[in-house]
């Protein structure tokens, strides 16, 4: 593909620096920011590596003041919609929603694991699509652990699907993903017809994950369970999944008025917050804490760390790398190249990354760059943030995850998933053109 000009602007030097130094030295920052984030020793979040380390690539010239506070413009509103959908979301489990999920999956399945499974699926793939991959996470594993506990079933499948569809199943809509709302911005897509681009292939991701998972897990899926506990069912929050509903409308009606779909969600958010207040179901500390504006700040900050990178050399070596046009082999070498990027840097970055290149080409190769960056970290824990913390939570429950395990799952899912979904991309370009 043609170099990321059109996109990002000329690289700016104050000279201080070689092009090889700078490249070396961002490559290191970005590789140190990744790795805290990895580790978080302490528990200490995300930001305290990030934020120094976009002030060191400032420092030495890596990148430049404008190119740095151009980034961070371009990623404000992304990261404010993504404040406002984490706040969402913890109203929504302050409401019982997950855990009536949980109660409901739990009567459905009438002691079968199996049943379960698919009950479990159906629930990840709303949530993500819906609330964004980190409440899947965060929010619904552990309902997941109880749910399984309650019939007497194996965690390990169900719990492993709260991981997979962390990632497959937020290729739906603007919202599921923070990749996919910089991937929307990239595109000029309509909400609307981003998610009809995106549906088949979200539906093809899930389907193939769920023949994989049900052979995969045979044993544990096969082992005796019993029904619940009879116990007062957690009522279904009919407000607050009316508030969902409306706010699933208001991202539509934004993006046909040209309205950054922040305000639909902040909308949603202020409407169960002020009740979740009155109610006195949470305190404003709680509210507050729940935007995460750490991680908020640490995607900022990392953006200035891959914008370093990229005018140094990464942007211009992926443009070579690919290939021209929107034919569907392009589209697949597009999304097995982003597959592997985020493999190797994560998704995040990765998404930073490979827009440049992508974007002037139109949204056939950002959407399929999309496609790589989502499904490809299912083969490793250090692809996706929403996996590595999906791996604190489980150890939390008193479970390890089994690292051989969960790569020989992503090899068997990854490349499956990555080829239909590239192809169904493929089709509804040409249908919906």
């Amino acid at each position: 593909m043609s170099g990321p000009s059109g996109v990002r602007g000329p690289v700016e030097r104050s000279g201080a620096l070689s092009t090889t130094s700078a490249e070396i030295l961002a490559i290191g920052l970005l590789l140190a920011t990744l790795a805290f984030a990895v580790l978080r020793p302490r528990g200490w979040p995300e930001a305290v590596a990030a934020v120094p380390a976009a002030g060191i690539a400032i420092g030495i010239g890596a990148v430049s003041p404008d190119h740095a506070w151009s980034e961070t413009k371009e990623l404000l509103p992304v990261v404010g919609f993504l404040a406002a959908i984490l706040l969402l979301a913890q109203l929504c489990a302050d409401d019982g929603l997950f855990k009536a999920a949980g109660d409901a999956v739990a009567r459905a399945c009438h002691g079968s694991p199996t049943r379960m499974l698919g009950g479990v699926f159906a629930v990840a793939a709303a949530v993500t699509a819906v609330l964004s991959l980190d409440a899947t996470v965060v929010l619904l594993t552990p309902v997941v652990f109880a749910t399984a506990a309650r019939i007497g079933a194996s965690p390990r499948p169900h719990v492993y699907a709260s991981a997979h569809l962390a990632n497959s199943a937020s290729l739906l809509l603007p919202v599921s993903n923070l990749t996919n709302l910089l991937a929307f911005t990239a595109s000029g897509l309509t909400f609307s017809r981003f998610a009809a681009l995106m549906a088949l292939p979200w539906l093809l991701a899930i389907g193939i994950e769920y023949v994989v998972f049900r052979r995969y897990f045979a044993d544990d899926l096969g082992a005796p369970a019993h029904d619940p506990d009879p116990e007062d069912p957690t009522p279904v929050p009919v407000f607050t999944l009316v508030v969902l509903a409306l706010t699933l409308v208001g991202f539509v009606v934004t993006s046909f008025a040209g309205i950054e779909p922040l305000y639909a969600a902040c909308a949603g958010a202020l409407v169960l917050g002020v009740r979740s207040l009155a109610r006195r179901r949470s305190t404003p500390g709680e509210l507050f804490k729940a935007l995460n504006l750490p991680f908020c700040l640490f995607v900022l900050a990392l953006g200035v760390v891959v914008r370093a990178v990229v005018d140094n050399g990464l942007g211009d070596g992926i443009a070579h790398v690919l290939p021209d046009g929107t034919s569907l082999l392009t589209l697949l070498a597009v999304a097995g190249v982003a597959a592997v990027v985020a493999n190797l840097i994560n998704n995040l970055p990765a998404i930073l990354a490979l827009l440049p290149a992508v974007a002037p080409a139109g949204p056939g190769p950002v959407l399929a760059a999309l496609i790589g960056v989502n499904l490809g970290p299912n083969l490793t824990y250090v692809g996706s943030l929403a996996t590595l913390l999906w791996r604190r939570i489980v150890h939390a429950h008193g479970t390890e995850p089994d690292l051989g395990g969960f790569t020989r799952l992503g090899l068997l899912t990854v490349p499956a998933t990555l080829l239909a979904s590239t192809v169904a991309l493929w089709a509804g370009l040409l249908v919906l053109a």
